[in-house]
């Protein structure tokens, strides 16, 4: 099992899950979220030993400059979570990222909408809310590819990590059921998931 955590804030988060082992840490560069991170932290991000986890810059429809400016050489992948093509998601591979793209899931016929996007790293699938966390459909769960290169996002928590985990689902993608309030993680809640997740693989 692979665990993402995003919105992450860097002076605060990121020590506890690089020692918690999390696989993927996400940083949000979108001015409407919360989450948003101030951009001079980004050379915070520097100080860590990210051992064998990787960062994660999720953009909305990001320029070059602003990947050439404040990306490159910080971060390990970019999530494009806006409207990119698969050109566009090439052009920014080629800038030396590997890339997680998110398909929004309203329906079934949406989750077909990975194979348009197969140069990505990682596909995410997301609920259409932004980060509303809205719970993803469980009728849908079953239907969604499986395997390491595939993650689910949408209102999962330590309380049914378990059950979606038998479901097929490896990969996990959490944000706001991490925190007690808005833009905020709550560690404790952080060490009871991945308690969970080691819990479940072992």
């Amino acid at each position: 099992m692979k665990v993402k955590i995003c919105g992450l804030n860097p002076n605060r988060d990121v020590q506890l899950c690089l020692d918690l082992k999390v696989d993927y840490l996400g940083f949000i560069f979108y001015e409407k979220s919360p989450r948003n991170i101030n951009l001079s932290d980004i050379e915070t991000l520097s100080r860590y030993d990210r051992k064998n986890s990787a960062f994660v810059a999720v953009t909305v429809n990001a320029s070059d400059d602003f990947i050439k400016k404040y990306l490159v050489g910080n971060f390990n992948y970019i999530q494009l979570h806006g409207s990119e093509t698969l050109e566009r998601l090439i052009e920014i591979k080629n800038m030396g990222f590997k890339i997680i793209k998110t398909i929004k899931v309203k329906e079934e016929q949406d989750i077909d909408k990975h194979k348009e996007f197969n140069k990505a790293d990682v596909i995410l699938f997301d609920t259409p809310g932004m980060e509303k966390s809205l719970e993803f459909p469980k009728n849908l769960i079953k239907k969604i590819p499986s395997g390491d290169k595939f993650a689910l996002a949408g209102s999962i928590s330590e309380y049914n990590v378990e059950n979606i985990n038998k479901l097929g689902v490896k990969f996990f993608d959490l944000s706001s059921s991490l925190e007690s309030q808005l833009g905020y993680k709550d560690h404790h809640k952080i060490k009871k998931f991945i308690n969970k997740v080691y819990e479940i693989e072992n």
